[in-house]
């Protein structure tokens, strides 16, 4: 509560689980019927996005940070986990899908291509984008 008084555009930041692996939904539940604006984070499968979805106030502004970077990681491919979690959130107009952990340019596209509200891009991810994206694969050279 403390650090929602900060300021109007403040967001708590509030791990899925905490260090003992246990789920933070009814702490999420407490602070979002008391008004506070959530980034709910760590999430990693659709049981979660799902479990979130339904302890957020749909007047509250919320965002739901997918770690689809680690989701990758993984050898799964996150779009479709994404897009799914899209709708997931859809009676939600308040919460906001949030691709998280990107680990390379394409993944600025993808998370543009399932509709996230936001991307978090490393600065050596978004410097290699401005430096990079869209540029010909017949102008793209071989650096060491």
């Amino acid at each position: 509560m403390k650090i929602n008084g900060w300021a109007k555009n403040v967001f708590v930041k509030i791990p899925i689980t905490n260090t003992r692996d246990e789920s933070a939904l009814p702490l999420i539940r407490e602070l979002a019927s008391e008004g506070v604006k959530l980034n709910v984070t760590a999430i990693l499968t659709l049981e979660q996005v799902a479990g979130v979805a339904k302890m957020l106030d749909a007047k509250v502004p919320s965002i739901v940070s997918v770690f689809a970077g680690r989701i990758a990681d993984t050898g799964v491919d996150p779009m479709p986990h994404m897009r799914e979690s899209k709708k997931i959130l859809a009676g939600l107009p308040q919460a906001d899908l949030l691709w998280a952990s990107v680990r390379e340019v394409l993944n600025i596209f993808q998370a543009n291509d399932c509709n996230c509200d936001v991307v978090t891009v490393p600065h050596d991810i978004l410097n290699k984008a401005q430096k990079l994206a869209g540029m010909g694969l017949k102008e793209l050279r071989w650096t060491p």
